[in-house]
């Protein structure tokens, strides 16, 4: 687990989507004590909020209309503004992508902390994703590769010569096995497009 980073707060752009009350002014004020820039808007976000480096929104009375992006593809850290405990309201909370929580009424304490760990898991979420798709790349690729093998397979002696194939092919062709795996399958669906595979 990589240690919670307390740099960069200073001149970060905070929005914060809630209803105007009487303690939001508390919340504002702790954050740009903190040192960031804060933007209050509501009923929606603005479009500028897409270039934010963090979003504090209501659960309350929150929806889904209000962001521009699909729940849970927030491009900033996200942190839920709880008044009620509503299963429904929390699950909803959790689905638009809460990286924390700060709990009402609304005031000054946590929300440094609150600030600290949701950059975090946001990184943590990014870097989970980042790290899915690329192995769901190489997997891609892999079956691509199985694919190509099988193809060549056909005219080959052994699986192990159809592999040993395709890895002359590459290096013929100068590309990767990969690349050269999705020539031999492009090919194979032409009429004698594998005469010339060699």
């Amino acid at each position: 687990m990589p240690r919670i980073d307390i740099t960069g707060l200073d001149g970060a752009q905070a929005i914060v989507l809630h209803p105007d009350h009487e303690r939001l002014q508390l919340l504002l004020r702790q954050l740009r004590a903190i040192g960031l820039s804060v933007e209050r808007a509501w009923p929606d976000l603005p479009s500028a909020a897409i270039q934010a480096d963090v979003v504090l929104y209501d659960v309350d009375l929150g929806h889904d209309g209000q962001f521009p992006w699909a729940p849970g593809e927030a491009p900033m850290p996200m942190i839920a503004l709880v008044g009620s405990e509503a299963p429904g309201r929390l699950e909803w909370a959790s689905r638009i992508g809460a990286d924390a929580l700060l709990m009402k009424p609304l005031g000054a304490e946590g929300v440094f902390a609150a600030l600290l760990v949701a950059r975090q898991a946001f990184e943590l979420r990014r870097s989970l994703a980042a790290e899915i798709a690329s192995l769901r790349q190489r997997l891609s690729a892999r079956q691509t590769v199985v694919k190509a093998v099988s193809i060549l397979a056909r005219k080959a002696v052994s699986q192990d010569a159809a592999y040993d194939q395709l890895r002359q092919m590459a290096m013929a062709w100068q590309m990767t096995i990969e690349a050269a795996a999705v020539q031999v399958i492009e090919r194979a669906q032409k009429p004698g497009g594998l005469r010339d595979c060699s």
